[in-house]
């Protein structure tokens, strides 16, 4: 069973992700408008650049992650690596539905 307090960390953890793909890319495109450069084409660069930073910025930074992982594996606690696990699996759910929304909105398919 999830506590409520750690179904709040996981949400939290989605929509962080989610705010720095859409937040990033647009406030991108502003400046790609501002130097003359495409904006939509820049948005969706920048969403396509911005996944692994929307999920560091989620965790909390990775050290904290890689020393619960660690505290998992070399103590037995378990919960821990199910816990950190979670959270990595919700922050990216927030990155990519963050991509997918500046896709639709760009009308541009991101290509791995």
């Amino acid at each position: 069973m999830i506590s409520r307090e750690f179904a709040g960390t996981l949400i939290m953890d989605f929509f962080v992700a989610f705010g720095v793909i859409i937040g990033g890319s647009i406030i991108g495109g502003m400046g790609a408008l501002l130097i003359g450069k495409p904006p939509l084409s820049t948005i969706h660069d920048l969403a396509a650049s911005l996944k692994i930073w929307a999920l560091v910025a989620a965790i909390g930074g990775t050290f904290d992650a890689i020393t619960s992982l660690e505290r998992g594996l070399l103590s037995g606690t378990h919960a821990d690596i199910f816990k950190t696990l979670a959270m990595i699996c919700a922050a990216l759910g927030g990155a990519n539905t963050g991509t997918l929304l500046i896709q639709w909105i760009t009308q541009e398919q991101i290509t791995p």
